[in-house]
Parts: structure tokens; C-alpha cells; sequence
């Protein structure tokens, strides 16, 4: 590489020349890993959904209630988009209106369904 002037850069500016493009390049690297997903959740039980989380499969990481002020209130269904996951999976936990948790994995990378029925599993806590 060479100066305006046609003299030739030292070997330590070329150096760090192409580890600040390496270095800006990593975000792009990293960003390319993360996927998105979207799951519509069928409540045909006689429950209540009141909470809706997200967290990676095998932990209880879990993100903010993802339903916000609303509820999947019996009969009825809502869509949570943008659901962000940086694996292949994620894990989307409900809790209905007596604090019972049911969960499923949803694929990333494409739009699911979910519907919750009076034979779900809960996790009660007892």
C-alpha cells in the first residue's frame, strides 16, 4: 500500500488497517446467526392466558411478558411476531389465570401455531 506521495505505508498501518476491517466486519458476522420467528397461540381451553414468555430451550431465561396489557382469554388466539432466537428453537411459556405454566419449542425461522387445550400439561408447581 502506498502514500499519496507514491511512498510505500509501513507494515504496522497496513497491519492495523485490516484488523479495524476485520473488527467492523464481526457485528455483520454475528447478526447473520440471529433469526426471528412468529407463533400464533390457540387458546381453546377454559382458561385464561394471562402471560406469554419466551426463553431458550434448555433454560429459564425467560423474556418479558411478550402479551403486554392483553390476555388469550378462552376461545380466542393471538400472534406474537418478532419472537428473536438465536438457535434453531425457542420455547414460548404461557400462564393462564391460576399461575399454571404450559410450554411448547417453536422452529425459528418460520411461523408456527400453538393451541392450548384443557389436555395441555401445566406445570402447577406442585
Amino acid at each position: 500500500m502506498k502514500n499519496l506521495d507514491g511512498s510505500r505505508l509501513p507494515r504496522s498501518v497496513l497491519i492495523i488497517f485490516v484488523a479495524a476491517i476485520a473488527l467492523g466486519a464481526l457485528p455483520l458476522l454475528s447478526g447473520a446467526r440471529t433469526f426471528s420467528t412468529s407463533v400464533t397461540i390457540v387458546n381453546n381451553s377454559d382458561r385464561e392466558i394471562r402471560n406469554v414468555y419466551s426463553s431458550h430451550v434448555d433454560a429459564d431465561d425467560w423474556s418479558a411478558d411478550l402479551l403486554g396489557e392483553e390476555t388469550i382469554a378462552p376461545g380466542h388466539s393471538a400472534t406474537v411476531s418478532n419472537l428473536t432466537c438465536d438457535g434453531q428453537q425457542v420455547k414460548v411459556i404461557g400462564e393462564d389465570q391460576d399461575g399454571c405454566f404450559v410450554s411448547t419449542v417453536v422452529s425459528c425461522g418460520s411461523s408456527g401455531n400453538w393451541t392450548i387445550t384443557n389436555d395441555t400439561a401445566r406445570d402447577c408447581g406442585y
